[in-house]
């Protein structure tokens, strides 16, 4: 909480300085159109250039004059891309409301329709807004053409236009942007010409600066000197920009040198786990975490490849393999892979495991479960997983992880690659189900490769308590009527 509080004072301190600018030139300005409209131009420029966070002016295209610098705000919006980021911008938003109870939040998800936040928005502390479409791809139309087909034909353009369209509206209104995720929620956010803040989640300098170096991507990294790309960058150094926070300070460091106010103040997604004790039932059988993903129906076909996969696998131990699951893949999307592999349903009931359904297959066990991610993350010994956020989360409790990428469209070879040289080598991509199984084997009995690959994915993930501090940050720009 250090850097977080050492933070919190320089940027109040750049603000009380800044205010005393604007209120200067300001003045000056006022002065000046009486006595040489001429002169208002050269203010606008001073202006620019005298901003704090270490911003520069950035020519005509960003344009930012006396009567649009507001530092406070009663509303904020936040927008959002793709489930992960919509959890991440959940547990932000909750210790903001903690914080501000009485601060007016929409929430417009760009990806998807935002189903996690609709117990917040139940609870009438937080309006959905804005319009939304689920796509085809399931928000990776980027990584195929087949994919981004799909999405084109199902309406792709227009949903696109509409949110611009509707994020527009903002531009009379005093309403401050927390913009999650990637190029696309930042470039909204500028387009809209309100004021924001990015935290930008999916890069990371870690993914290039790692690992072998050889491909045309880490070469192509190094010369921009980030993984972020220019036009990214130069979204982050807009003067409506006031701060961007990132995933680890690796990535801060490369941005800082490029003219951008980035912190990393704790990772949000290592927020909410907490320590369950591990039920007497699991502790004499080999832990496993199968992680299917959440888009179907790519979904079903990860659980079926990974759970086949461990039934390869010869232990002295029988396994329970732990399968927790959000909105989807429904229990019904998996029960042609349980019974193809012999398993078969139980009535047992454990409450201090929490399973909605157990099937069992002689004395191994698959425990299904919605919503209990964050209780049974923490009890295995290695994950078994295609997932994005949620891989990530599972490697930051120290627990290793294998992967079997597959035909997409989230989960292909690439975007597994990436995601283990990312995280320091925690997640190992397996090419065949076969191989899968070996190295689980090997994993199983070398508790001290588990561990030292554990430890490597905390590293990489960074501590919790993101969430609270960005929420501290965010709440020094809130003023409620």
């Amino acid at each position: 909480m250090k850097e977080v509080d050492e933070t919190l004072s320089t940027l109040q301190r750049l603000m009380r300085k800044r205010d005393l600018i604007i209120e200067f030139l300001q003045l000056i300005a006022g002065f000046a159109k009486k006595a040489a409209p001429r002169f208002e131009l050269g203010i606008k420029d001073l202006q620019s250039s005298a901003l704090p966070l270490g911003h520069a002016a950035l020519g005509n295209s960003l344009t930012y004059t006396t009567h649009t610098i507001s530092l406070r705000t009663s509303k904020l919006l936040v927008l959002s891309n793709g489930h992960g980021e919509d959890l991440i911008a959940l547990r932000i938003i909750e210790s903001l409301h903690n914080i501000c109870p009485d601060l007016e939040i929409d929430v417009f998800p760009l990806v998807g329709e935002g189903k996690c936040f609709l117990d917040s928005s139940s609870a009438s502390w937080l309006n959905l807004v804005g319009p939304r479409l689920t796509l085809p791809s399931g928000g990776f139309s980027n990584q195929s053409l087949k994919g981004l087909f799909s999405d084109l034909k199902a309406g792709l353009f227009t949903l696109v236009f509409q949110q611009w369209k509707y994020l527009r509206k903002l531009r009379s209104q005093n309403t401050l942007i927390l913009a999650v995720g990637d190029l696309l929620p930042l470039f909204f956010a500028w387009a809209s010409g309100a004021q924001y803040i990015f935290i930008g989640t999916p890069k990371s300098d870690y993914s290039w600066k790692s690992g072998p170096g050889r491909s045309v991507s880490d070469f192509y990294h190094s010369l921009k000197g980030s993984e972020w790309d220019p036009w990214e960058v130069l979204l982050m150094q807009s003067q409506r920009c006031w701060f961007v926070a990132v995933r680890d300070h690796l990535t801060a460091r490369g941005l800082k040198k490029k003219k951008v106010l980035a912190i990393a103040p704790g990772n949000p997604m290592m927020d909410d786990f907490e320590s369950f004790s591990i039920p007497l039932s699991l502790l004499q059988k080999r832990r496993l975490l199968l992680l299917c993903g959440s888009r179907m129906p790519e979904a079903k076909r990860n659980f079926i490849r990974l759970l086949s996969s461990i039934c390869l696998c010869t232990s002295q131990k029988p396994f329970s393999i732990l399968v927790p699951l959000g909105a989807e893949p429904l229990f019904l999307d998996l029960q042609e892979a349980l019974l193809e592999n012999r398993f078969k349903k139980i009535s047992f009931h454990d409450e201090l495991i929490g399973a909605q359904e157990i099937w069992s297959r002689g004395d191994d066990f698959v425990f299904l479960g919605r919503g209990r991610f964050t209780r049974w993350a923490s009890w295995a010994e290695v994950g078994i997983a295609n997932a994005g956020t949620a891989t990530e989360q599972l490697v930051g409790l120290g627990v290793p992880v294998l992967s079997l990428p597959g035909k997409g469209p989230q989960f292909k070879s690439s975007f597994a690659i990436r995601q283990s040289r990312l995280l320091g080598g925690s997640v190992v991509p397996c090419k065949t189900s076969e191989s899968l199984a070996e190295r689980l084997n090997f994993l199983l009995n070398e508790e001290s490769v588990r561990q030292s690959l554990g430890k490597i994915g905390s590293n990489r993930m960074g501590p919790a308590g993101g969430s609270i501090a960005l929420a501290r940050l965010i709440s020094q720009f809130v003023e409620l009527n």
